[in-house]
């Protein structure tokens, strides 16, 4: 269910801190790169109308939706706006049972393989490995033997185009991408530009890896 949304480009863009007002721009340049997945975290000014206004600008060919979600309260009222996308710091198997019971993707924060299999035991669509730092690339590479082989894993937290290698190499099937990407005051043009260069660096590394593969 995820892994139709993150190809050809397996990158999500988080926009931590953006205003409605801002929201429509800036979900158009990133479209134009190549973004398909974009997630405005509940700690942003008016969380849901952005994601409102995401999500009808764009339509349904992009997966909008809400990050740093707790609650399954918080769940009804993303999908209440018209998000289909759950993404979480942890891993709580109720809220992860209410994204699903909502017919949304959702994706679960874990830092642990006892937190990624009870996450995938109550439904995930995919991980989002958080913090990054905390696991490390080769930390990834332990859980890779152990995963299955097709589950979207997705690092985030510190994310640069010029660290993806080491995590591809790893078994990193996409990234989430915050302030390297967006962050408040950062205008429409720059996020252009930022997205390009993230777009270029993934297939630079993609092409690389399976080079390496064949």
């Amino acid at each position: 269910m995820l892994s139709s949304w993150l190809n050809p480009l397996p990158l999500v863009a988080i926009l931590r801190g953006i205003c409605p007002d801002e929201a429509v721009a800036i979900g158009h340049v990133l479209a134009n790169a190549g973004f398909r997945v974009v997630e405005v975290p509940l700690n942003s000014p008016q969380p849901m109308e952005s994601i409102r206004r995401l999500s009808r600008s764009l339509g349904e060919h992009y997966l909008i939706g809400a990050g740093t979600v707790m609650t399954t309260a918080q769940v009804q009222e993303v999908a209440a706006a018209g998000g289909r996308l759950i993404v979480m710091p942890h891993a709580d198997t109720v809220v992860i049972h209410a994204a699903k019971e909502a017919g949304m993707v959702c994706v679960p924060g874990v830092a642990t393989p006892t937190e990624a299999f009870a996450a995938l035991a109550a439904g995930a669509d995919g991980l989002k490995l958080f913090p990054a730092n905390q696991v490390t690339p080769d930390g990834l590479k332990a859980w890779r033997a152990v995963l299955p082989k097709e589950l979207p894993v997705l690092p985030v937290g510190g994310i640069a185009p010029g660290n993806m290698a080491a995590w591809v190499a790893a078994g990193a099937q996409g990234f989430g991408i915050g302030a390297a990407l967006y962050a408040p005051g950062v205008d429409a043009d720059e996020v252009a530009n930022r997205a390009h260069a993230f777009a270029q660096a993934w297939v630079a590394v993609s092409k690389k890896s399976k080079e390496h593969r064949a």
